[in-house]
């Protein structure tokens, strides 16, 4: 289990919690907001490991730490410390009733907020008396909470058990209902700058060709998590594929199987990411797809732009972007993949 000590480039967000710590003024409830993968969850539990150990003392720099080797922090570190618990849309799949079991992990439903939050949250200590709390629960991609969900959870938070903290996750801080970003503390994440981007690549044993690993670091944007995303759905691959068909549109001729080699490739990984885990919605892993796919090209357009000689090429780079996230609001209003992969294309190819 990290330490806040080991959290790589987000020194503003840990110093925030260490105030915290070191106050023993505790709020109950938090949002870390910030881009996906820059370190969110990884601190979340640092913070929520902390704030459960009974016996926190000052390290070397004076800061209150846990010490690895208690046994709450053993616990922690196995998975098995009853009063922490990470809350995802997937436990939709270990439900009670067959019905949520059997549903499509979208969004996260009201059972699972009940069963792993609401009712949790209202149990007195099972441990760690002289804790800054007694109970921790982090809910991930907080923003997919379903309304009936979101409403059931700011009732604890408008009437929090004491020693109940609450850490909200998200990329999507605006999708969070006002009703319930007003009752928690704020705290911003950022990308990673290269310095940190390259601790952290050191540090996951990756061990990538230099290509390879230049491609990765260059695409993530200072995310470890995309970087680690990229890396498991074969990025570099989908771009090697892409880049003769981008050449030849770049010498002026319109490759007329890109839209098809576009749709292929995102129909094929979500094919075989509902295959692996049989409870995910092809929907939404069609949609994670296309948005992996739009990140490539996103990075590719970034990259040209930085090259760019003259004004029209730097606003045919600038219209590339622009296509992304008009691509992206598409596919979120389901039109269907491959006539948005057949525009995009099409459009990417105008000059």
């Amino acid at each position: 289990m990290p330490s806040l000590n080991d959290i790589l480039g987000q020194g503003r967000a840990v110093q925030v919690l260490r105030s915290c710590i070191a106050s023993g003024r505790l709020h109950h409830a938090w949002v870390f907001y910030g881009p996906k993968g820059v370190g969110k969850g990884t601190t979340a539990q640092a913070f929520g490991a902390t704030l459960l150990e009974p016996g926190l003392a000052p390290n070397l720099a004076g800061e209150l730490e846990p010490d690895p080797d208690s046994h709450t922090q053993r616990m922690i570190a196995a998975g098995t410390h009853p009063d922490l618990r990470i809350v995802r849309k997937e436990l939709a799949e270990y439900s009670s009733d067959v019905r949520v079991r059997n549903s499509k992990q979208k969004f996260i439903p009201l059972d699972v907020i009940k069963e792993h939050v609401v009712r949790p949250a209202q149990l007195g200590k099972t441990a760690g008396h002289g804790a800054l709390a007694s109970r921790v629960f982090i809910i991930e991609e907080a923003h997919l909470m379903a309304h009936e969900g979101a409403n059931a959870l700011l009732k604890v938070l408008e009437e929090p058990a004491p020693g109940v903290t609450i850490i909200l996750l998200t990329d999507r801080e605006s999708h969070l209902p006002p009703t319930i970003r007003s009752r928690c503390q704020r705290v911003a994440f950022a990308p990673l700058d290269d310095e940190a981007m390259r601790a952290w690549y050191t540090r996951s044993g990756l061990g990538l060709a230099p290509d390879h690993r230049d491609w990765v670091l260059a695409f993530a944007q200072g995310s470890p998590g995309e970087a680690l995303r990229a890396h498991e759905a074969g990025l570099y691959d989908w771009a090697k594929t892409l880049q003769p068909l981008l050449d030849r549109m770049e010498q002026g001729a319109f490759p007329a199987e890109l839209g098809g080699t576009m749709t292929k490739l995102v129909e094929g990984w979500a094919n075989e990411w509902v295959k692996a885990h049989p409870n995910a919605s092809k929907e939404a892993a069609n949609k994670d797809g296309v948005r992996m796919l739009m990140a490539l090209f996103a990075s590719w357009a970034r990259r040209r732009l930085h090259e760019a000689r003259n004004a029209p090429e730097r606003i045919h780079r600038v219209r590339a972007i622009d296509l992304v996230f008009e691509t992206e609001s598409a596919i979120d209003r389901n039109v269907n993949i491959g006539i948005a992969m057949d525009n995009f294309a099409a459009q990417l190819a105008r000059r």
